[in-house]
């Protein structure tokens, strides 16, 4: 056995759970220390590698682990839609640009899409994930598409170089606790989550 394929197996043998709770006290740690604050011209580094890294390992493991693969066929296709509950949470962004601060560009479409994937999680986990896949797909990809335009808006309207929307309020709250903790893991866990529903459907 190679010391890749070793290491791979290793991690695989780690419970998700624990996996999850470990990411957030890395996170949370982060956070305290201002690591995902970026000063105003530069680009957000730290924060999109705590928000692109999670994803991406479970993509490039899905692709290259047959273990990995056999490990998504077993997961349960209802828990993993129950956790975009959550996202409901989303309301916290429509009372931010209520009081000026945050962008209504990035804030409206972010909240508003975060809103109605965690209120019709319950009902897809009910009704769709077994009688209706295709529109469990599709629920999917929407779920996914708004974790996306989120992500991108937040650094069209922020203080960085790519910031090409920025106009009188940017987005650097989202750097600084507690909201900093939306981009650098709610948004790779849930993501993590939605493409694990995708690889557990497919394998099967």
């Amino acid at each position: 056995m190679t010391a890749s394929v070793r290491t791979r197996s290793a991690w695989l043998s780690i419970p998700p759970a624990l996996i999850a709770v470990g990411w957030f006290c890395a996170v949370l740690a982060a956070s305290a220390l201002g690591a995902f604050r970026t000063p105003p011209g530069d680009p957000p580094v730290a924060l999109a590698l705590a928000a692109g890294v999670p994803p991406l390992t479970v993509l490039v493991l899905a692709v290259r682990s047959p273990r990995f693969r056999a490990w998504a066929r077993r997961l349960d296709l209802r828990f993993l839609t129950l956790l975009q509950t959550w996202r409901v949470a989303g309301l916290a962004f429509l009372a931010l640009v209520a009081v000026d601060a945050l962008p209504a560009g990035f804030a409206l479409p972010a909240g508003l899409g975060d809103v109605a994937i965690g209120l019709t999680a319950p009902l897809v986990a009910a009704f769709v994930v077994d009688r209706a896949r295709r529109l469990f797909v599709v629920w999917t990809a929407l779920g996914i598409a708004d974790l996306v335009l989120a992500v991108a808006l937040g650094v069209l309207y922020s203080a960085s170089p790519a910031g090409l929307l920025l106009a009188d309020v940017d987005t650097g709250l989202m750097s600084t606790l507690p909201m900093s903790l939306v981009p650098a893991f709610g948004v790779p866990v849930t993501l993590v989550a939605h493409l694990l529903s995708l690889f557990s459907l497919t394998a099967r």
